[in-house]
């Protein structure tokens, strides 16, 4: 029997409130019971407010593509993350939010894409150069690649969006705080069980204030910079510059610079974070799944530093499409309903919160053919094609779809083949990695490999 990935122990099915929010606490996946891999629709009750995890693919639909204003982000998972992305567009919604998204979209969209390619490329062959000294230095020992990966990530955002490479001092300074933060900071604050006045004061973990303080002070520091040379004319062509020149095409107004650095903020947390983590678990599946990472590293040798080879990286593509089905970068995401709703012959009153989690939708045992299995020619099967269509959500859908998505599937297969031509990665015996929930879908004590050159 071909050996599965890694995969959290799940909770037993019932446990006390006091029980779950220490489970929860400490790892929100494991928290969750073995059911929810097979339910449509479950219910939590807490004193405060109740919610529904929805796995019917009707269900998401209506929620995130068919109605999406009548299930507006919830303003619980802003408690943990405020401090960092204050009014981002991760974290509005209604009139706010549209206005965002109608500055920010141009500058992800399909052109734009081949305008980064360069600077990604560049990102690329700097991750290889670093990781080669890294191997040397090792001399065969075990090397911990979510560190390898975060640095990669880090290092592309910056290059597209400030065209300055990770080892510029702020950006530099920005990585190494933004790694304490990501260490400390659960997807889901306590605080989002319990509705507070906004007047009284959060409680976050040692740190989480100062470390989103510095961050944030760092980002207005290259955001006013780029304001000055917007003005005097010698301003980059990157992303950072399309953003903060766009207009809202119905108010006419662009991004101040608190606003823009909102913006920047949560850019880097989806496009560092979410990428690093992604990536960091596709080398794992290379390394448990020798067999594709050839098939990969094959692949990769007619790689050249132009944009129209992306497209022909069909099988790495593929492998980190299946990455994100097992280990989604951000497990779950929460919506509110703004009126009464009937689900499933089931009252869902106002105020509801609507879990809609990618975790449990892309291993979901009655949607997916060997939903636990690591098989990346799934995407050509007809359970694939049509699970891609109704349950594969990496990215969200409908309107609120991530506007990096385009970006993270250029970003993804082409650094994993940059390494995998340069690199072979293997597992270390007894160090299977745990996922658990930070920020993103992460390793509980890292990711570690023994790499090493191939001939």
């Amino acid at each position: 029997m071909t050996e599965l990935p890694p995969k959290p122990p799940s909770r037993p099915d019932r446990v006390t409130l006091w029980r779950y929010l220490r489970l929860f606490k400490a790892d929100i996946l494991s928290a969750q019971p073995a059911r929810l891999y097979r339910a449509w629709m479950a219910e939590f009750r807490t004193p405060f407010f109740r919610s529904f995890l929805l796995n019917q693919p009707d269900l998401v639909k209506t929620v995130l593509k068919e109605r999406p204003d009548d299930f507006p982000k919830s303003e619980r998972i802003g408690e943990g993350l405020r401090p960092l992305l204050g009014q981002s567009v991760f974290l509005t919604n209604g009139a706010v939010w549209k206005r965002q998204r109608r500055i920010i979209d141009p500058a992800f969209e399909g052109g734009r894409l081949k305008d980064t390619f360069p600077a990604m490329w560049a990102a690329g062959e700097a991750a290889v150069e670093r990781l080669e000294r890294q191997v040397d230095r090792a001399d065969g020992k075990p090397i911990e690649v979510e560190e390898v990966t975060s640095h990669a990530a880090a290092d592309v955002i910056f290059r597209t969006l400030f065209s300055i490479p990770i080892e510029h001092e702020v950006a530099a300074e920005v990585f190494a705080r933004f790694r304490a933060y990501q260490r400390a900071q659960p997807i889901l604050n306590l605080a989002a069980f319990v509705p507070l006045p906004r007047w009284v004061p959060r409680v976050y973990p040692k740190g989480t204030r100062a470390n989103a303080r510095t961050i944030r002070d760092l980002i207005r520091r290259l955001t006013a910079e780029r304001m000055a040379e917007i003005g005097a004319g010698t301003a980059p062509d990157d992303l950072a510059t399309k953003i903060m020149t766009t207009r809202d095409p119905v108010t006419g107004e662009g991004f101040e610079t608190e606003e823009m650095v909102d913006q920047v903020a949560i850019f880097f947390l989806a496009g560092h974070e979410t990428s690093a983590s992604a990536l960091a678990w596709t080398l794992y599946l290379m390394a448990m799944f020798p067999d594709w990472q050839e098939r990969l590293a094959e692949e990769a040798k007619g790689l050249e530093p132009e944009f129209a080879a992306v497209s022909r990286l069909r099988l790495s593509r593929d492998v980190f499409r299946e990455a994100l089905r097992l280990y989604p970068p951000v497990p779950m995401m929460v919506r509110e309903a703004s009126g009464p709703e009937r689900f499933r012959d089931r009252d869902v009153p106002k105020g509801s919160q609507l879990v809609l989690s990618p975790w449990h939708l892309h291993r979901h045992e009655r949607l997916w053919d060997n939903p636990d299995g690591f098989d990346p020619t799934r995407w050509q099967t007809e359970n694939g094609k049509q699970c891609q269509r109704e349950a594969y959500i990496p990215f969200s859908a409908g309107p609120r779809v991530c506007t990096g998505a385009g970006f993270a599937m250029v970003e993804g297969p082409l650094l994993l083949s940059m390494m995998l031509r340069r690199f072979r990665v293997e597992r270390m015996e007894g160090r299977e990695p745990v996922p658990v929930a930070h920020l993103t879908v992460r390793a509980k004590d890292g990711i570690w490999l023994k790499i090493s050159r191939r001939d």
